[in-house]
């Protein structure tokens, strides 16, 4: 991809920095979601986003860092918590989103290879806990949280006990799939779960 393609044109003087690295976060983003985790290089980044090599270097101490963050900037708003004040609602409403980026959208490689990179990686693995699973999870739990003190979810129910019932269910369809990962299964998971935790006379 050229910078006239990235809506960057080429000229005299530096491009600013925010634009030089948003550059090479879209075509990181792309080449992951078109050939995965494996293909992806600073070469083949910095040729596509227009941008040298040791430019890369400076911003992220590795390809499977910048591989990272390229996957979730693409992603953080697709997996946003909505709150409309209905906690089954909304926790559907964000299985169901996960769903779809994992199977129709085609993140699951890309999570899944970036899983595995984290094994022996630390610097993607610490970013990846950083930035990934620990905001994330706090989203989730903040939701649950809220719930609680509506009475929508029993005081006693400890919120990172049900995202690992729910996401880690998920996940294990994800990276060991003998079972497909579908809504229809997370709808199931969601109607279980619900009758154990539900607050009041539910």
């Amino acid at each position: 991809m050229t910078d006239t393609q990235n809506g960057l044109r080429r000229g005299r003087g530096r491009r600013p920095a925010e634009a030089v690295r948003q550059a090479a976060l879209s075509a990181a983003g792309e080449m992951l979601f078109e050939s995965g985790l494996a293909g992806l290089t600073f070469d083949k980044v910095a040729q596509r986003a227009g941008v040298s090599k040791m430019t890369l270097y400076k911003w992220w101490p590795s390809p499977g860092a910048l591989a990272f963050e390229a996957y979730f900037e693409a992603v953080e708003t697709r997996l946003a918590f909505d709150d409309t004040g209905d906690i089954e609602h909304d926790l559907r409403s964000q299985l169901h989103a996960f769903v779809r980026l994992m199977t129709a959208e085609h993140g699951g490689p890309v999570i899944a290879a970036l899983v595995g990179a984290a094994q022996s990686d630390p610097d993607l693995a610490t970013l990846f806990t950083a930035e990934y699973t620990r905001p994330r999870r706090d989203l989730a739990a903040d939701r649950l949280r809220t719930a609680q003190q509506a009475g929508q979810i029993a005081a006693d129910v400890d919120p990172e006990v049900v995202i690992d019932q729910l996401w880690g269910a998920c996940y294990h369809r994800l990276l060991m799939p003998a079972e497909p990962l579908t809504t229809d299964f997370t709808d199931a998971l969601l109607r279980n779960l619900m009758r154990g935790i539900a607050g009041g006379n539910r």
